[in-house]
């Protein structure tokens, strides 16, 4: 009878290894995690395509889990960062910065993916005419800039949360931040309300955060087996293309701003990596939004100038996005035989620098723009329906240079308000404003 107890045990034993085993794994860094689950994905997509199609569900609750958190969050930083601020005229000038930055290097960003393309010769004998352009419905085929004011200012700020409108909840807390700053004294319950809110969804966040190589594994799954890989032989020229310029821009273009404005760029990119690869992944830089922006501010960038060029940034700083759509336009028209002129090339730059902006950071929003920026410069959707094919391989790349980007203009203007602050502590003019928004800043219990 005793014989038989050590028989039990023996298989009590590896009962417990995968116990073990699953914790070790749950204590991998995230971004680790998240390249096993595109492994993972990968596999079931390919060999049970109907399965991996039923996964999609899994990324989908990631991604609302994420969008659910993004307001709550975004309005009360924004608020209390330009609360915070020692005067309007700062509001002002860091929004001014902003765009301005957004405005040179996107277009910069511009001509060099239409240079690329035309010096590749991308598109020519593509099969666009083989192209369904069935494929495009449900999509807006324009850019309605009316609706993108009405937007910019809503008439039910609920409403526009309910809706998820980043641009008019932005609009909304700059002016409440305006209003408390004014108040002074007065706002301060609400200010500590505000407080407490963010907190709390900042720690939201971390919990959603961990599950992040599902949603990942979800979207994978879905994406190869939903795709496929047929569309890659004749489309490989244009992939390449885009991944190239990416490569450009972040490899060269960024660097040398970096440089210039003294950033320390590897550092940077080593904090906001594992960020950018869930927005590789799942296509969406508002999956990553919320936790850029402690990242950015553990950076040793301030609470202020973060908290409101970040969220801008996702409507007017869609660097990688701006890119592709560049090169998706020199490849059509090389495809259908279109003009490529100097003159035509820099229409469909001029065109993309106002249609890019006020563009959402969702899935595939680059071809809403897209199609808009088409049928401005004559070329049939046909085409674009082409394309959607391989939107999701290069939408995963554009959106990761997208927080990157965002992560670097936030960087770059607030390294130029430390320089002024700098320059006007060195004549003591503003040495008691800076120092009363030092103990504001590292007071939050947030970080």
């Amino acid at each position: 009878m005793n014989r038989v107890h050590p028989h039990p045990t023996s298989t009590d034993t590896p009962a417990t290894r995968p116990s073990g085993f699953w914790r070790r794994c749950l204590r991998m860094p995230i971004g680790v995690q998240s390249v096993i689950a595109v492994g993972l994905g990968a596999l079931i997509g390919t060999l049970a395509p109907s399965a991996g199609e039923q996964m999609k569900t899994l990324g989908e609750v990631f991604l609302n889990l994420v969008q659910v958190v993004v307001l709550p969050l975004v309005f009360p930083l924004i608020v209390l960062g330009i609360a915070r601020m020692e005067s309007v005229k700062k509001v002002g000038r860091i929004a001014g910065k902003a765009i301005l930055y957004f405005e040179i290097v996107t277009t910069v960003i511009l001509l060099i993916a239409v240079g690329l393309a035309k010096l590749t010769g991308i598109g020519k004998g593509a099969p666009v005419h083989g192209a369904d352009a069935n494929d495009l419905d449900g999509m807006s085929q324009g850019i309605d800039f009316h609706e993108l004011l009405l937007h910019a200012v809503p008439k039910n700020i609920f409403a526009a949360f309910s809706e998820g409108n980043l641009l008019g909840a932005i609009v909304f807390a700059l002016l409440v931040g305006v209003a408390m700053a004014a108040l002074g004294e007065k706002s301060e319950p609400f200010a500590a309300v505000l407080e407490s809110v963010a907190a709390v969804m900042f720690k939201v966040v971390g919990y959603v955060i961990r599950i992040a190589p599902l949603g990942v594994l979800g979207f994978i799954s879905y994406d190869v087996a939903h795709y496929g890989f047929g569309n890659l032989r004749s489309l490989l020229g244009f992939i390449a293309v885009v991944y190239a310029g990416l490569a450009i821009v972040v490899g060269v273009l960024f660097p040398l701003i970096a440089a210039l404005y003294r950033i320390r760029y590897v550092e940077l990119m080593k904090s906001i990596a594992g960020l950018a690869g869930i927005a590789f992944v799942t296509r969406s830089s508002e999956s990553v939004l919320a936790p850029l922006m402690g990242k950015l501010e553990a950076f040793g960038l301030s609470r202020s100038t973060t908290s409101f060029v970040v969220p801008l940034g996702y409507s007017f700083n869609t660097d990688g996005s701006v890119l592709y759509q560049a090169a998706a336009l020199v490849f059509l028209a090389n495809a259908y035989g279109a003009d490529t002129s100097l003159p035509a090339l820099l229409l469909m730059v001029g065109v993309l620098v106002i249609l890019s902006k006020g563009m959402a950071g969702v899935a595939s929003a680059s071809i809403v723009v897209l199609i808009a920026a088409g049928n401005s410069v004559g070329l049939p959707a046909e085409g674009i329906a082409l394309l959607l094919g391989v939107d999701f391989i290069v939408d995963m790349a554009r959106t990761g240079v997208n927080v990157i980007g965002n992560s670097l203009a936030a960087a770059v203007v607030d390294s130029s308000e430390k320089r002024r602050e700098a320059k006007r502590g060195g004549r003591d003019t503003s040495a008691g404003p800076a120092e009363a928004d030092a103990p504001a800043l590292t007071k939050e219990p947030v970080q």
